[in-house]
């Protein structure tokens, strides 16, 4: 335990019970959103326009609080620029894929950026991957295909619902790349906001497009409100505090809260069984998740310096 302890010290991982609770809290708060926007009787693409414009004012608090000297200049305005794009396009494709397939499903494919990343960094450096990231890739596809043949065989609609769930996973991915770089220069809070403020017009527009319903209706504005304050505000909060005292190997193992919560509520309010072909589908599609985030970084986005 000695051991541990010392080797926890030396990578400047100082975790407690707090930082334990807020890092799962964190996670169980994000899980609950798949459920929020299908209670949300706005559109998809709608309820991410809400989830992102009405935290806005708080998001813009706690940024001011949390305020670094770095300078917004016109490079790092592209980047963030190209983060909104993005983050738009995850959260459109992702709202769309949670109406048309399982909650479990839903958060495992959106959640396949850290995959996507670990073979964008493979790629950009031309090499073979470990033993670890070959691993990870292998149980990504064997998963994946585990549990779209299993959608495919329940309804062509569910499967549809995963491959736009894969999307914003590869969207997601595309979104942190330019986005860790802005966070180095401007923190956590300051790159959420801006991001907010680049893609909230773009999901708006989207909906009007689809002729969503944009305002919402008969049931009000509870599940938006309650989908921006977990997922903008709560999830994120509790995530920022801890994420920076637990290493990449414990942060993914936490990850793998969100899927089991959201299978969890599936099944009891949407009654969305799973046979045990479609938990060994999760099972490996989610130690992927897990080998991607702790292999060892080699590769950092583009223009860091």
């Amino acid at each position: 335990m000695s051991q541990t302890t010392a080797s926890a010290d030396n990578n400047g991982f100082q975790a407690g019970a707090w930082h334990f609770a807020a890092l799962i809290a964190g996670n169980v708060a994000l899980a609950l959103g798949p459920w929020l926007v299908r209670l949300a009787d706005t559109g998809p693409v709608s309820a991410a326009f809400w989830r992102l414009f009405l935290p806005i004012p708080l998001i813009a608090f706690l940024a001011w609080r949390a305020r670094r000297p770095g300078k917004l200049d016109w490079k790092l305005a592209m980047l963030v620029m190209a983060a909104g794009v993005f983050f738009s396009l995850d959260l459109a494709s992702w709202h769309i894929g949670i109406e048309r397939t399982r909650l479990g499903n839903a958060v495992l494919f959106g959640n396949s950026g850290s995959v996507i990343l670990m073979l964008w960094g493979l790629v950009a450096l031309r090499r073979a991957p470990s033993w670890r990231e070959g691993g990870g890739v292998i149980a990504a596809l064997v998963g994946a295909a585990i549990l779209l043949g299993r959608s495919l065989e329940i309804s062509t609609t569910t499967f549809i619902g995963d491959l736009f769930c894969l999307f914003a996973g590869i969207c997601y991915a595309f979104y942190l790349l330019p986005a860790q770089r802005a966070r180095a220069a401007l923190g956590q809070w300051s790159v959420l906001l801006l991001v907010s403020l680049a893609a909230s017009p773009l999901l708006l527009g989207m909906a009007v497009l689809a002729g969503e319903p944009v305002w919402p209706g008969e049931a009000g504005w509870t599940p938006v409100l309650l989908l921006a304050l977990t997922s903008q505000i709560v999830g994120q909060g509790l995530l920022v505090y801890s994420l920076r005292h637990f290493s990449p190997l414990i942060i993914g193992m936490a990850l793998l809260t969100q899927p089991a919560v959201a299978a969890t509520v599936g099944w009891f309010v949407f009654g969305e069984l799973l046979v045990p072909l479609d938990i060994l589908g999760m099972v490996l599609v989610g130690a992927a998740l897990i080998l991607a985030r702790s292999s060892p970084p080699r590769v950092r986005a583009p223009g860091e310096g």
